[in-house]
């Protein structure tokens, strides 16, 4: 490691890591090289980042300038005020963005902190100079293709926005606000705050532009999902059954999966039995779930399973291994 790079390392990763690390006069070999893989993944996390929240910014533009705004249509959120204010209003969409989203930026560094905070005001004011400044082909006049492309590719530049660790409409930030304070869930918060945008939309537009922009909102909506949660639906699979052993093997040599075996207890029904048991714990694919219960059928039909739905899995043997025919 050359002289650059050590200093580098000093002054970034291990300076943050020790508060005392300018007094500090050397380092030794190990936390230099611990010092250089940390950097390494800051930086490789920060440029991922930066690529998912640009890739997003330009995916709503064209959202945006392609399809919504010459048809008037608007979406949920903060979006779809700053849409309406637009349509209404000679106010320019970009200078819009800006304005309705900084409430919502102040309340994210209250609630989620300096770093998201200042990813999304760099996010909104780069989704604002975007709309400014780049020209967008006038894709479609019809207004069902607006309707869902336009709420398709806006909802995949919030989505990989949210990827990188920003958002560029700041309802959920609200949302997540106002459910703590008041116990509500936060769908319910961004179904409210809709339902007021829509039905404004119906009032100042018209009842057609509203039914429209619904759907936008559910295309958006949909891809949203899509993008955040990821291809792959991912199950986890809880089993409790005396042939633990056969289900394991089963597991790991057929479908490929690793599993997670806790110890328990049984009986604890009428019986009273307390029986020890193996509780057996895997995560699949939807694609393996029926698989899955065909080859445990051939083991144990009585065995107990619950499943349950996974947003997303890291690490593990789930995104390393193909699911075996």
């Amino acid at each position: 490691m050359n002289a650059f790079w050590k200093q580098i390392i000093i002054l970034t990763t291990l300076k943050r890591k020790n508060k005392n690390a300018g007094s500090k006069i050397g380092y030794s070999d190990y936390e230099l090289a611990k010092g250089l893989l940390e950097f390494k993944t800051d930086t490789l996390r920060h440029l991922k980042d930066f690529a998912l929240i640009t890739f997003g910014i330009f995916s709503a533009a064209f959202g945006f300038k392609g399809f919504l705004l010459t048809n008037h249509f608007i979406d949920g959120g903060a979006t779809g005020i700053s849409l309406l204010i637009s349509a209404l209003t000679t106010i320019p969409l970009y200078i819009l963005l800006i304005c309705v989203n900084i409430p919502f930026i102040i309340l994210g560094y209250n609630i989620l902190g300096k770093a998201f905070a200042v990813k999304t005001m760099l996010a909104i004011s780069g989704l604002a100079l975007v709309v400014a400044t780049v020209t967008f082909p006038d894709i479609t006049k019809d207004n069902l293709l607006v309707a869902v492309f336009g709420g398709f590719f806006l909802g995949a530049g919030i989505g990989l926005s949210v990827r990188g660790g920003a958002v560029i409409d700041g309802t959920e930030v609200l949302a997540i606000y106002l459910s703590r304070k008041f116990g509500t869930t936060i769908g319910d918060v961004i179904m409210i705050i809709n339902v007021l945008i829509f039905s404004a939309a119906a009032y100042f537009l018209s009842v057609e532009i509203a039914l429209y922009s619904m759907i936008t909102y559910l295309s958006a909506s949909k891809t949203l999902d899509f993008i955040i949660e990821g291809i792959e639906e991912y199950t986890g699979v809880t089993i409790i059954s005396p042939n633990s052993e056969k289900i394991k093997r089963m597991i790991i040599e057929i479908l490929g999966r690793g599993v997670t075996v806790y110890n328990g207890k049984s009986g604890y029904g009428n019986r009273g039995e307390r029986k020890d048991l193996e509780i057996i714990y895997t995560v699949l694919t939807r694609l393996e779930v029926n698989r899955f219960n065909t080859e445990l059928e051939k083991i144990d039909r009585n065995a107990f399973v619950v499943m349950s739905s996974i947003r997303d899995t890291k690490g593990g043997m789930i995104k390393k291994r193909p699911l075996k025919h």
